[in-house]
């Protein structure tokens, strides 16, 4: 706890929440500016969701090679990936390099949690408080608390009387947990089960999936990264990373779609389809045509093709039909796997429908549906995120006038370019709501963010502003532009943690911006090359003589 007692330090320039991706990169950029920054990170070490998300399979679904930094050359070539996808272990692993390479942790209190964060307008300082009840001041505070942080808890009536361990995927214990000739039910089928049940299934003795959605997965094609093909994606670096910047996803897309599903005959769209499918990856079938987004029979044609995967996997024809979705593909986001199908076609392995039959409450023995009880030791529940808002709102956030965000965000949240709130002055969020993040690849999102964020303060320190506040039109417009873009798609039209329906009493709004990584990097980059238009500045009195 030595580190804590640094808190009530008041010589900081800016004060940042969190250190994982972007907390790092941030404390590396402000230092590079000559500023003073501290992170306060409630886990023990850097990593953010990498640091927490430990359970079995867990791994990125973007290509190792583009989930990481572009900042430093030295770096991208010293650092050696070894997987097509990495796993949590190293990712984690890189992390904590970045971390000692540019020795960061000495700016950083863990196990450290921030509870509120409150602006004094007379002062033109944020307070923040930690956990421990300490304070910390600074004029600009960064929240990179994670679009993916703020855990949904099981909330299943009688919970408390099961007689074994029970886990969440989302802080699972360090020193892993062996599931060896034991029973186990799993709660949920979303992108973490879909990574972590190949896994489960080898050890357990019998595996129970309950689940109430199926969701579509994309093959993996996951395999060693060979040593002259990373070498060579090295050489060619930063032309792969500016495609990235500009694409739509934020990752190099080998294959730009430039047909509509229906431009082609049924069996050329199937060729695709097919082509798509031995590549891999989360674009596999719905990158393929320009239209999957947006036509709702242009996107069936995908959902059909993914189907008949799932029962070309799958054996037993009852099983394939309960693991074959029958939503828009795509609108949620589509997972990657490896194994995943053919688990079900394992002996030990049993597909519990809830959505027939609810799951009623959870007994000393195990889990009880509305049709049966099964038992088991232990029960895995992979049940997601209050995503994007669920960490800021977990923190006390008053602004101007001491509004709190909670009451800001009532209807559902809204932002400036994702990046700074109306009413909330010196306050940044990195991937918050209204930006691509989600739907991109967060490493290079995260980059761009903290590299605006930086230039921003460092605009303000040179043009003597003390107070820089997004206007409410710039945020009224931002609101109405992201939810143009997003009533074009079929998004609006599905029910994901997009617009929050994973969330009991959350309202329902989508909330990550649909344009593409190009489209709205060029809008950042003009606000800030227009002296940040949208926001108003509020610059120091002249020093008299």
């Amino acid at each position: 706890m030595a580190a804590a007692r640094q808190t009530g330090d008041t010589d900081l320039d800016v004060v940042v929440v969190g250190a994982g991706f972007s907390g790092l990169y941030l404390l590396h950029r402000l230092r590079e500016l000559g500023l003073r920054a501290r992170s306060y990170e409630r886990g023990g070490d850097v990593g953010g969701t990498w640091y927490w998300n430990r359970y079995p399979g867990a791994r990125c679904d973007v290509e190792s090679i583009d989930y990481a930094y572009a900042f430093s050359p030295e770096l991208l070539r010293d650092w050696v990936w070894t997987e097509r996808y990495a796993s949590q272990p190293e990712i984690l692993r890189y992390l904590e390099h970045v971390a000692d390479r540019f020795d960061l942790r000495r700016d950083i209190v863990f196990r450290t949690a921030i509870t509120a964060a409150s602006y004094d307008d007379a002062a033109n300082v944020w307070t923040l408080v930690t956990d421990a009840g300490e304070l910390v001041t600074a004029p600009v505070c960064v929240m990179a608390v994670g679009s993916l942080s703020s855990v949904k808890r099981p909330d299943f009536p009688g919970l408390d009387t099961f007689a074994g361990p029970w886990y969440h995927t989302a802080e699972w214990p360090h020193q892993g947990v062996d599931f060896t000739g034991r029973r186990v039910g799993f709660v949920g089928t979303g992108s973490t089960a879909i990574q972590s049940v190949p896994q489960i299934a080898r050890q357990a003795e019998r595996l129970y999936v309950f689940q109430r959605t199926a969701n579509y997965s994309m093959p993996a094609h996951n395999g060693p990264l060979r040593r002259e093909e990373l070498a060579a994606v090295i050489a060619g670096y930063p032309e792969r990373r500016r495609a990235a910047e500009q694409s739509e996803p934020g990752i190099p897309v080998p294959w730009p779609a430039t047909r509509a599903a229906f431009d082609v005959d049924e069996e050329e769209r199937r060729r695709v389809f097919e082509a798509g499918w031995a590549i891999g990856g989360i674009g596999a079938l719905t990158g393929r045509f320009t239209d999957i987004f947006s036509d709702e029979e242009a996107n069936r044609t995908a959902q059909e093709f993914a189907r008949s995967k799932i029962r070309a996997i799958v054996h037993d024809p009852a099983v394939a039909e309960l693991l074959s979705p029958r939503h828009f593909i795509g609108m949620k986001r589509t997972c990657v796997d490896t194994g995943y199908y053919e688990t079900f076609n394992r002996p030990n392995v049993e597909l519990v429908d809830i959505r027939s039959a609810p799951i009623q409450e959870i007994t000393p023995r195990g889990i009880r549906t509305a049709a049966a009880e099964y038992d088991v030791d232990a029960i895995v529940f992979a049940i997601g995120f209050d995503a994007m808002t669920g960490a800021l709102l977990d923190i006390d956030i008053r602004g101007a006038g001491g509004r709190s965000l909670h009451e800001h965000w009532a209807g559902g949240p809204r932002t400036y370019l994702g990046l700074a709130i109306a009413g909330f002055p010196n306050l940044f969020t990195v991937t918050g709501p209204g930006s691509p993040g989600v739907l991109s690849n967060m490493a290079l999102s995260i980059e761009q963010h903290v590299d605006w964020i930086a230039d921003c303060v460092t605009w303000m320190r040179e043009h003597g502003v003390e107070r820089l506040e997004a206007t409410p039109e710039a945020e009224a417009d931002w609101v109405e532009h992201v939810n143009e873009l997003a009533d074009e798609t079929l998004y609006t039209r599905s029910e994901s943690w997009y617009i929050g329906s994973n969330i009991p009493g959350k309202p329902r709004v989508f909330m990550p911006y649909v344009g593409g990584c190009g489209r709205y990097r060029r809008r950042c980059d003009d606000v800030a090359a227009t002296g940040y238009a949208g926001f108003t500045a509020s610059r120091r009195n002249p020093v008299p003589g």
